[in-house]
C-alpha cells in the first residue's frame, strides 16, 4: 500500500478539470480497489465515485465529500513532483482533499465504525459544478447512498496545520459567474455614425453595474460584483462592434442573488436600447451558500477543542465559494478550513500546503466519526 504522502503527490502531478478527471478517477479506483472489498459498494458517476462502506450495527449513513478536480493554472512550485499538465495545477488543494478521503476510507475499512459510511469523489467543484447534479442522480438512482449527515473540509493556507476552523451557520456565500456579451456593428473610425459601438457601451455597462451593491443594495447585508475582465476591439482605428464583460456575483444571502441578478438584466436592457445593440447575459456556474447545521457544528467544534491534536476556532463567514453547499441544502452537516500554513493562497500558481495535515486530520476525522 502506498502511503498517503505518496498518494497525495502522485495526484498532485495529474490535475484535470471538470468532468474531464479521467486519470483521477482510474488512479483512485486503483487505490479504493486495493482495499478489503467485503463491505463496499463502489459505483461511479461521470468522472466521479461513490464508495458505500456497511456499519457493524448501522443507524445512520455518514457521508464525506472530497471534491477532485483541478484549475487551468500553470504551475509555479518547481516542486520535484509538480503538476505534469501542463496549463494546471491543484491549486485548490484538491489532492489534499482527496487524499485525506483515501485515509479515512482505508481506516474505516480497516477497523470499521458502527454506522454506514458514503464516500463521494465529486468532480467539477471548481466549475461548472458537480455536486448539484451528483445529489440529483443519487436521489433518483441510488437513494439507499444518500447519507443522513453530510462532511466536508476546505484547506486554508492562512491557518496553520492543526487548526480546525468553521463556524454554526453561514459559512461561504452564494456565488454565480457572470459573463455579458454586446453586440452591435463595427466599422471605420472616421465613421462612427454607421457603428454601433461596443466598447462604449460596454464601459457604460460596466459604471452601472458598479452602482447595484451600492444603491440596490441593503447597507446592512454583504454583495460583491466585480468585472475582473473586458474585452473589446481589435485596432486602434476599428470601432467595435462586439464586447465583453467577464466577472463574478457574492452575496450572503439567497434573496440577495435574485436582486443582483434582477439588477444586472434591467441594466442590460436599459443598455440595449440606449445604444441600439443586442446584450446577452450568461450566468455560468452559480453556487448556492455553504450553511453549516447549527447543532451538528456546535458539537464539531466542541469535540475538536477537547482533541489535543487540533486547536478549533469559530471563524468569520467568507464570500468564497464552494458547490458543498447544494448537499447541504438538503442534508444536515457540515465544512470546515484546515490549515495548511502556505504563504501562498488559494488558486496561486505557487500554493504549496503542508503535507503534514493529512497525518494530523485523518486520525482527527476517525475519532470524530466513532464518537458520533
Amino acid at each position: 500500500m502506498k502511503t498517503l504522502q505518496q498518494i497525495r503527490r502522485e495526484l498532485h502531478q495529474i490535475p484535470e478539470i471538470g468532468f474531464q478527471e479521467f486519470k483521477t478517477q482510474a488512479y483512485l479506483m486503483e487505490i479504493i480497489s486495493s482495499f478489503n472489498q467485503e463491505r463496499l459498494k463502489i459505483v461511479k458517476w461521470k468522472t466521479g465515485i461513490v464508495v458505500h462502506v456497511t456499519g457493524l450495527n448501522p443507524q445512520k449513513t455518514i457521508g464525506w465529500r472530497t471534491d477532485i478536480d483541478g484549475l487551468p493554472i500553470n504551475e509555479q512550485t518547481s516542486l520535484p513532483f509538480q503538476s505534469i499538465h501542463s496549463g494546471f495545477m491543484h491549486a485548490c488543494g484538491h489532492d489534499i482533499h482527496m487524499t485525506v478521503a483515501i485515509g479515512i476510507l482505508q481506516r474505516i475499512i480497516e477497523s470499521p465504525i458502527h454506522d454506514s459510511m458514503v464516500f463521494l469523489f465529486q468532480p467539477a467543484e471548481e466549475g461548472p459544478g458537480g455536486a448539484l447534479p451528483m445529489r440529483e442522480w443519487l436521489k433518483e438512482e441510488h437513494p439507499e447512498l444518500v447519507p443522513d449527515m453530510i462532511y466536508a473540509f476546505h484547506i486554508a493556507p492562512e491557518y496553520p496545520v492543526g487548526t480546525i476552523a468553521t463556524r454554526p451557520g453561514l459559512l461561504f456565500a452564494n456565488t454565480s459567474e457572470l459573463f455579458i456579451d454586446l453586440h452591435g456593428v463595427e466599422g471605420h473610425a472616421a465613421f462612427p455614425h454607421k457603428t454601433r459601438d461596443m466598447t462604449v457601451a460596454a464601459a457604460n455597462l460596466l459604471m452601472q453595474l458598479q452602482t447595484i451593491v451600492s444603491r440596490s443594495i441593503n447597507p446592512l447585508d454583504s454583495a460583491v460584483v466585480t468585472i475582473g475582465k473586458m474585452t473589446s476591439g481589435t485596432v486602434q482605428n476599428i470601432i467595435s462592434g462586439h464586447a465583453r464583460l467577464e466577472g463574478t456575483i457574492r452575496t450572503m444571502d439567497a434573496n440577495t442573488m435574485t436582486v443582483v441578478k434582477e439588477k444586472i438584466e434591467a441594466f442590460c436592457q436599459a443598455t440595449e436600447l440606449a445604444f441600439d445593440c443586442k446584450v446577452l447575459i450568461d450566468y455560468g456556474s452559480s453556487y448556492y451558500q455553504v450553511y453549516n447545521t447549527e447543532d451538528i457544528t456546535q458539537n464539531f467544534l466542541s469535540f475538536a477543542s477537547k482533541d489535543d491534536s487540533t486547536i478549533a476556532i469559530e471563524c468569520e463567514p467568507a464570500m468564497t465559494g464552494e458547490d458543498f453547499g447544494y448537499f447541504l441544502q438538503e442534508i444536515p452537516g457540515l465544512l470546515f478550513w484546515a490549515g495548511v500554513d502556505s504563504s501562498y493562497g488559494l488558486h496561486h500558481a505557487k500554493l504549496n500546503p503542508d503535507e503534514r495535515v493529512i497525518d494530523t486530520l485523518v486520525p482527527f476525522v476517525e475519532s470524530y466519526l466513532r464518537a458520533l
